[in-house]
């Protein structure tokens, strides 16, 4: 058969709809999607990164647009998605016994993937085999999608023919597979998102004016009348959701003023709860009403009583391992149970250490079975029921390359804050931040390509270093640290 004919044999097929019989799946449901992918959910979920805000927040952002993403897979005619890369940390989750040697330094491996299908099972299995996470138990959940039982089960439907390559060169059809590669890779250059972008950031940050006049009044009004030290946010809230919290705290304030005499000298942090975290700070869940607040400065004095148990535990560690910094973690009375927990450890077995072998050293304690491991900044994490003879080894092969990661961490923070500070001067930046998923080396290579670029756009922005483009609420702009030229 000539060429000819067969292009012509192509278009009649085109023209009409091919019918192979072929068995009908019905579609995975949100409910059935939520359970096959519990072991994904169990090894990203944010709050199992306590100790590591920069993880934390990945995952927490990462959530955020793969739930956007199995949402619009369920909306009734959606049939194409734009496709999605997200980064995760996913947690060992196998027996401590199991655990690779790599794996033993941070506890957690970094995994990259993007999404482009179409329905909830084949997405779900996507995700499963990306973390190299089980999917045996999809198995059983595939073969139940089938509905062999339906009257149409043995109608054909349309199923669209796989081309060679060679028919979209030679019609000019556009070819679905490489129009997905293009749109994982298309991402604008940052000049062009920001000529297309800073006219909306400039008239969101002007509306924003008012809310954040109000916002340093405020705060300015609850520090100087109850003698507070500060007010903070553990995340990057919008001006108007900040506000909305110092309003609560100055009604609550103006209703019962007795009821905030406690904080005086304290620092006030609006967070996911209510309590106070190892560094004294008072938080108040943004979540929680008047009654939880007011119970809580009322138990302030215990709380105090609780950071000085808090210290001396810390001043005993310190003094058993050489001179080594404990770091804390959010709520202090998980901080106290782990620190006396680890005390009973280390005193039911004097380690043999040099009162100063690891000065200048730190270790963060949790609570998990695991394995002691150096983590990637410098500190040491270690499990509260550590075996104490196995910790000192652990410790003493592990120190000096401790000390040189510290040193490393050190020296990137320091040129971090110098070219941040370079960057706000020579762009007459309003601001610029970025968010705790960034890394001090990530930020550091950012901010050196934007001192390069000096775009004249960015002028009197405030910028937040992200890992993608947005425009906030109020007028700050997100970029991506890696942004294209």
């Amino acid at each position: 058969m000539s060429a000819m004919a067969i292009m012509r044999c192509t278009f009649r097929l085109q023209r009409k709809c091919v019918h192979l019989p072929v068995v009908r799946q019905r579609a995975l449901s949100g409910a059935e999607a939520v359970n096959a992918l519990r072991p994904f959910y169990f090894a990203v979920h944010p709050d199992f990164f306590g100790q590591y805000p920069r993880e934390r927040e990945v995952n927490e952002n990462s959530l955020k647009r793969l739930n956007g993403y199995l949402e619009n897979l369920q909306k009734s005619g959606s049939r194409v998605v734009q496709p999605m890369k997200l980064t995760f940390y996913v947690r060992d989750t196998t027996d401590c016994r199991d655990v690779q040697p790599d794996l033993l330094t941070s506890g957690f491996r970094s995994v990259s993937f993007t999404l482009h299908t179409n329905d909830m099972l084949s997405t779900v299995m996507n995700i499963l085999r990306s973390c190299s996470l089980p999917v045996e138990h999809m198995k059983k959940l595939n073969s139940s999608t089938q509905t062999k039982s339906s009257p149409e089960a043995g109608l054909p439907f349309y199923r669209p023919i796989k081309w060679d390559k060679s028919y979209y060169a030679f019609t000019g059809f556009r070819d679905p597979e490489q129009e997905l590669q293009q749109a994982r890779s298309v991402e604008p250059t940052l000049s062009l998102w920001l000529r297309n972008n800073e006219p909306k950031a400039t008239k969101k940050h002007a509306a924003s004016l008012p809310r954040r006049n109000e916002l340093n009044r405020l705060k300015k009004e609850l520090c100087d009348n109850f003698n507070l030290d500060d007010i903070r946010w553990q995340r990057r809230w919008g001006v108007s959701h900040k506000c909305g919290q110092l309003q609560s705290l100055s009604r609550l304030s103006q209703q019962n003023p007795e009821a905030l005499i406690n904080l005086q000298g304290h620092t006030i942090v609006f967070a996911d709860q209510s309590g106070m975290n190892a560094a004294g700070h008072v938080t108040l869940g943004t979540m929680d009403v008047h009654h939880q607040w007011t119970k809580l400065f009322e138990q302030l004095p215990s709380y105090r009583s609780l950071q000085q148990q808090t210290e001396w535990l810390k001043e005993q560690i310190s003094f058993l391992l050489g001179g080594i910094q404990v770091g804390p973690v959010q709520d202090i009375t998980e901080h106290y149970s782990t620190l006396s927990t680890f005390h009973k450890r280390l005193m039911s077995q004097r380690l043999c250490l040099h009162p100063r072998s690891l000065q200048g050293l730190t270790v963060l304690l949790e609570k998990d079975h695991s394995n002691p491991r150096l983590h990637e900044m410098g500190h040491f994490i270690i499990p509260a029921n550590c075996d104490p003879l196995k910790l000192q080894i652990f410790l003493q092969n592990n120190a000096a390359e401790a000390r040189q990661r510290t040193l490393h961490k050190n020296q990137l923070q320091s040129e971090e804050a110098a070219v941040v500070k370079q960057c706000v001067e020579s762009l007459s930046l309003r601001s610029l931040c970025k968010e705790p998923s960034v890394s001090p080396m990530q930020m550091v290579l950012c901010c050196r390509r934007l001192l390069e670029q000096r775009s004249p756009l960015m002028q009197g922005l405030h910028i937040c270093v992200s890992h993608f483009y947005s425009v906030m609420q109020d007028g700050d702009l997100c970029v991506p640290w890696d942004w294209k030229t």
